[in-house]
C-alpha cells in the first residue's frame, strides 16, 4: 500500500472522528456549526498546505530530471562528435 492512499486514509480518519466529536459534543447548535466550520477550514488549509508541498517535491523532482536528462544529451552530442573525428581520421 502506498504512503499516499495512508496518509489520506489517515486524514479521513481524523476529520470523521472530529466530526462526530463535535456533533455530540453537548454545545448549543449554531456553536457546534460554528465548531464544524472552523474544523473544516483547518483541514481545508492543512490539505492544501499538503498538496502544496507535494507539487513542490513533484516540480523539483522534475527539474533534476530535466537537467539529468539535458547533462546525457549534451555528454551522448559530445561522444559522437568525438567519434565523428576518429572515423574522419581513420578514413582520410
Amino acid at each position: 500500500m502506498s504512503s499516499g492512499k495512508v496518509l489520506l486514509g489517515l486524514l479521513a480518519g481524523v476529520a470523521a472522528g472530529a466530526l462526530l466529536g463535535v456533533l455530540f459534543a453537548p454545545d448549543k447548535g449554531t456553536v457546534t456549526r460554528k465548531k464544524i466550520s472552523k474544523k473544516g477550514e483547518d483541514y481545508a488549509d492543512s490539505l492544501k498546505e499538503k498538496f502544496d508541498e507535494f507539487l513542490e517535491t513533484i516540480s523539483d523532482k522534475f527539474e533534476e530530471v530535466k537537467e539529468d536528462v539535458s547533462d546525457f544529451t549534451k555528454q551522448g552530442n559530445a561522444e559522437s562528435a568525438h567519434s565523428g573525428k576518429n572515423t574522419k581520421s581513420a578514413t582520410g
